[in-house]
């Protein structure tokens, strides 16, 4: 990103879940005209939009969202990068910004799911005993998909947290101790899908969706939207106070592709695109993974957070089953991670996944996060991940205070 700081001073998302009486521009309009009102706003006051949507990507989306919201011909731009759609919108929007085209942009992430089963599989209930097998002592592993590979998500996250879990010691009651733990926090977050707190015996008995992952320990689908209003540094400074002082800065803004592993020709690696994205992130904001106060990171199954905390260096390499069992990525631990609940219980509306974990952090920076606040936050990470291949990470950092 080029010079010249960028700053979120408007951020709104929807309760996530399923609507049927609200379609995909109800809901971008209900984030986007909340967002604006956070930033004490109108829409003509934007100079840029960018709008990330995957599943009615072919619509003109941005177009149609401004026929509800304001007709201003400003730069209109549809993003669609898989589960880091709304994210990579931001992205467009910064660059917006960053060329000097626009001093304010809204970037808005929003997605119509419904019933539509698992990422990438079947909505049909599958019979799990014909699908897995044992094997040695970390007990069953995917068949089929495991040995040719998959591009399916359960199968792709199975593999890389039974990849991990083999090399590193993890055990299944770990990978299911981060689902409990999202679970427990998502009942402090009013716009959660799910608000319902599992024990790990509940969890570790569930239906087996692809091992180790039983159905609580993965995300579901649904509805919803979020939005961000970001301005240039210089146009900050001719805000109202009151805007200034609840500003956020955007200190890194990164996003990657997968390079060429050779694993990865035959299973997706999402390992090494997020290591990269991360290094590049903490290099960028000139901070690093002790500094950080929380994190919202791509939980899409529970094997995938797992391994993330270790892709994100936020525990010693090797080290993330050590970590969740510390603690420390509860609400109350040394780097909370998904204080949300995580696309485990807060929802995973594909576009909106990205813009919807920097409201999370951006709420918190604030001080405005309610019954879930992590008292005094003030840098805060969030990651999300899109197959095949995307990874965006941003660091933000709370406006000092007594900055005018």
């Amino acid at each position: 990103m080029s010079s010249g700081d960028v700053w979120i001073i408007g951020t709104a998302m929807t309760r996530f879940g399923r609507f049927a009486d609200k379609d995909l521009l109800d809901l971008a309009a209900e984030a986007s005209l909340g967002a604006l009102r956070d930033a004490d706003m109108g829409i003509s006051s934007i100079g840029a939009l960018a709008l990330g949507n995957v599943y009615e990507a072919n619509s003109h989306n941005g177009q149609r969202l401004q026929k509800q919201i304001g007709q201003t011909g400003i730069p209109v731009y549809n993003v669609v990068n898989a589960c880091a759609t709304g994210a990579t919108a931001v992205r467009v929007a910064m660059l917006s910004i960053a060329a000097g085209e626009a001093e304010t942009a809204l970037a808005v992430g929003v997605e119509k799911m419904g019933k539509m089963g698992l990422l990438g599989g079947a909505a049909k209930k599958r019979d799990a005993k014909k699908q897995f097998e044992p094997k040695g002592r970390y007990g069953n592993v995917l068949k089929t998909e495991g040995v040719l590979g998959t591009g399916l998500m359960p199968g792709v996250f199975a593999q890389a947290g039974t990849e991990y879990a083999l090399r590193h010691g993890v055990t299944a009651t770990q990978f299911a101790r981060v689902a409990q733990k999202n679970h427990a926090h998502s009942v402090l977050n009013p716009l959660a899908q799910y608000r319902k707190e599992f024990s790990l015996r509940e969890i570790l008995n569930a239906e087996v969706i692809a091992y180790p992952n039983t159905l609580p320990m993965c995300c579901p689908t649904g509805d919803g939207a979020a939005a961000v209003v970001l301005v240039s540094d210089a146009k900050l400074k001719t805000l109202d106070p009151d805007v200034r002082k609840r500003a956020v800065k955007v200190s890194a803004s990164v996003l990657t592709s997968d390079p060429w592993t050779e694993g990865g020709q035959v299973q997706p690696d999402v390992n090494t695109l997020t290591r990269n994205a991360a290094d590049a992130a903490y290099d960028q904001a000139g901070v690093g993974p002790d500094d950080l106060d929380l994190v919202e990171l791509h939980d899409c199954f529970a094997t995938a957070e797992l391994i993330h905390y270790d892709n994100l260096r936020l525990c010693e390499p090797g080290g993330a089953g050590d970590f969740i069992d510390s603690g420390a990525p509860w609400r109350e631990g040394k780097i909370p991670v998904n204080v949300s609940g995580g696309l485990l219980s807060k929802g995973h509306p594909i576009g909106a996944t990205g813009i919807a974990n920097l409201y999370e952090v951006t709420t918190h920076l604030r001080g405005e996060a309610g019954d879930r606040q992590i008292e005094g936050a003030r840098v805060g990470l969030t990651h999300v991940i899109g197959l095949a291949s995307a990874c965006a990470v941003h660091i933000l950092e709370a406006r000092p205070t007594g900055v005018a």
